[in-house]
Parts: structure tokens; sequence; C-alpha cells
């Protein structure tokens, strides 16, 4: 199969010093990390060569990527921005970015124009990164005799467990959501060894106590993983895995609620009070991937089939009235409301359409996030490439201007307690 490089549907690329200008409001950093993740980055053997596995994170274990190599996992910018490096980009055509040495440290670099020709190239000083650093219990092993960093990954001030590995939705051909690799990399590293479809409630227990010993290490914990479809009603067994897991995990903290997140699927306002009511949870996302009632069959089937549009929206609101406003989002991959064949028709109608509908949840108390498309290889989108630069900027400032509208803070989700949506970033101005 081609790649999918025509630009009928894309934007103009730009170079970095020309959105700039044109965007001078923009916060230049969260540019960087944006066009960083669409057209990812590259290590120079000198840029590796100060990384050191006794300090730096090199292994991660997430529902879609399982890594352990000696390149680093993510870079942090100079002002705490947070660039998510890991997962294996298919071919798009666009250049990465290089980390490279500079005056011996390491620094994000431009190495020239995409494959187009019309793509940007140089214009940016060299920028200093780090490598993120490693917790201590990531050298650690359960009483099973696992190894920790595979039970609870780290982000600079996040704990995240990806209890459920697989998901439901793959299990029946032509399900899966279409852009997503939970089903490759599992079925990868299954085949190698590497994978265990369900995480123990215990080692979760013990990995979770010895990161808290980590003073500064959490400021919230977070938890996702496929979707689990079974029960006496459809989802109750997804609800009764993180129940199980949360309560579990109560005795190690001293409040009755405690700052952290679960991405789930839509469950439903008996599953939603059930999980508020029994647990420490404080926040709730149900993620839309795609804010386009006609293209979400398409992309979307599985969740298309099981919930419905209008009915996953509908369950987000409800959740509305359990969590409270500012507790309820949902996720969306910037820019797949794009993708060849059936996508929109260009960048500005897909502007258009997502932003509207992104308005319509605000003013119920429900707000959206994007992430970039990352077209990975294993994806059933694997041939197809991401928007321009231009897109995303527009993009993330829609969405920030949409929550300031309805006055819906983005505190579960800013760049302390993810750092991976370039509009939540821009909450910090």
């Amino acid at each position: 199969m081609s790649l999918e490089t025509d630009s009928g549907r894309r934007g103009p690329e730009f170079s970095v010093s020309e959105l700039r200008a044109s965007f001078p409001d923009f916060p230049y950093l969260v540019l960087l990390k944006l066009d960083a993740q669409r057209r990812g980055v590259a290590y120079t053997p000198e840029a590796l060569s100060v990384l050191d596995p006794a300090v730096h994170m090199t292994a991660v274990r997430s529902d879609y990527y399982d890594k352990e190599d000696l390149t680093p996992v993510s870079l942090v910018l100079r002002d705490g921005t947070t660039i998510f490096t890991e997962g294996f980009l298919s071919e798009t055509g666009l250049k990465p970015y290089v980390v490279d040495l500079v005056d011996g440290a390491p620094h994000l670099t431009d190495p020239g124009p995409d494959k187009d020709a019309s793509g940007p190239g140089g214009g940016i000083v060299p920028e200093p990164v780090w490598y993120w650093e490693k917790p201590a219990y990531y050298d650690k092993l359960t009483s099973s005799g696992k190894p920790m960093w595979q039970i609870v990954s780290a982000r600079p001030q996040r704990l995240t467990v990806h209890p459920n590995q697989f998901c439901d939705f793959w299990r029946n051909p032509g399900e899966g959501c279409k852009f997503c690799v939970m089903a490759s990399t599992f079925k990868k590293g299954a085949k190698e060894g590497r994978k265990e479809e369900r995480l123990a409630v215990r080692d979760i227990v013990e990995t979770v106590a010895e990161a808290l010993k980590e003073p500064g290490l959490c400021q919230s914990f977070f938890m996702t993983g496929g979707s689990i479809l079974g029960g006496a009603e459809p989802l109750d067994d997804e609800v009764d895995q993180y129940v199980d897991i949360l309560r579990a995990l109560a005795p190690l903290f001293s409040a009755k609620k405690v700052p952290s997140q679960l991405i789930g699927t839509a469950f439903t306002a008996r599953q939603l009070e059930r999980l508020a009511d029994s647990t420490f949870l404080m926040s709730y996302t149900a993620d839309l991937e795609v804010l386009n009632k006609d293209l979400f069959p398409w992309i979307c089937p599985g969740k298309s089939r099981l919930i419905g549009y209008e009915g996953w929206k509908r369950r987000l609101c409800d959740a509305v009235s359990v969590f409270g406003r500012g507790n309820v989002n949902t996720g969306i991959v910037g820019g797949v409301e794009l993708a060849r064949p059936r996508g929109l028709a260009s960048e500005e109608e897909a502007l258009e359409s997502t932003l509207a509908e992104a308005g319509r949840l605000a003013e119920k108390g429900v707000f959206a996030v994007a992430c970039v498309w990352r077209v990975l290889r294993g994806s059933v989108f694997q041939n197809q490439r991401p928007p321009s630069l231009r897109y995303y900027l527009k993009l993330s400032a829609g969405l920030d201007a949409i929550r300031r509208l309805n006055r819906l803070p983005a505190d579960m989700d800013n760049y302390r307690r993810c750092g991976n949506h370039g509009d939540t970033d821009l909450a910090r101005i």
C-alpha cells in the first residue's frame, strides 16, 4: 500500500519561523512540542552517549507501546513542557527532529525540509532538552518477581497503570479503532513472552506503595486500559477491574479522595456512580477520539456498535453530574478526521467541525483534549500522514479558548498531571 502523501486535505507546510510570525501569541515551546510529536524525534550517537541508564528512563510499558532499549523515553523542555517521543512512527514522509549535542548538552535540532520539499526545515535555534529521569522503584521487583517498571509507568509527576493491556473491541475483526496499535503491540509482546493481558492487583499495589516512598514523584494517579465488554451489563467487568484496583490502593492514602484520573469506556450512570461512591477517583475521561458523528462509525466501529456516537456523548454528560464540572473530559486524536479516503475535505473544515462540537460538549461541562495524531506502524491507518503544524496550533488554541469561555479548568489534564496535550499546556498562561 502506498504512502498517503496527497496534500489535498492537508494545509501547506510552513516553517517554524513562519508560524511563529503568524501566531506570535502561541508559546514557542508548545509549538515545538506539537511539531516534534507530529514529526517524531531521532537521536545522534553523540546525544545517546550522555544517556545514563542508571539515571534516565529508557524503558516504558503502556497500553499501546512497549519499549526497553537505550534511547530516552521522552524529553523535557526548559519550561517544564514534556515531549512524548514514545511510539514507532510510520513512514509519514516527514523528517524527524534530531537530538544532538550542542556544547556538550542535548539539544533539539531541525535537520531540514521534509521529503515534499515544501515542509519545515531549519529555522529553529537548537533548543536544550533533558531526558526524563528514572524513579528509584523502576529497578525493583514485586514479590512475584515482576520488574516494577512493567507494572507502573512514571511521568515526571504522575504514576500510570495500564491494568488491561488488550482491548475487547479488537476481538471482533474490524472493530478496533483504526489509529490504534494496542492489538498489534499486545500480540507482539505476548508472542515474545513480554506481555500479559491483565496485571495482578497485588503487583500494582506493591509498586505504587514503593513509588510513594519517593518524595515529589507523584502529584496524581492515572489508570487506563483496553475496553472490557463483558458483565451482567456490558462494561460491568471493566468497572469491576477498576474498582478492585482502586479499593486495594486506598489504604496507601490518608485522604478519602486522591488526585486521580481514569480513562475508561463510556460507562452508564449506574457504573459511574459506583466508581465515584466506592473509590477515591476524582476525574473521568471517555475518549470519543473523533468529534464527528459521521466519521465515528468508520474510525471507531466497535465503539459505534456498542454505544454509538450520541450514546457516548450522553454518557459523558451524565458523568458531569457524578464527578462535577471540570472533572470530565474526552480525548480526541487531532487530525484523524482528515484520514483518507472518508475523512473531511480540508483542514479548515476539520477545524470548524471539531471546534463546533467541542463547544457543544463544553456547554454541558465536558471539555475536549487533543493528542497529536501520531501515525504509528501497526495501525490500520499506518499509511496516512498527519495534518500540518498550523492545524495543530489552531486546534490547540481553539480548544483552550472553548475551555476558558465555559470556565472549565484543565487541572485534571494539565502539563503536570498529563503533559500530552498542547491545548492544556496553554492553560498555564
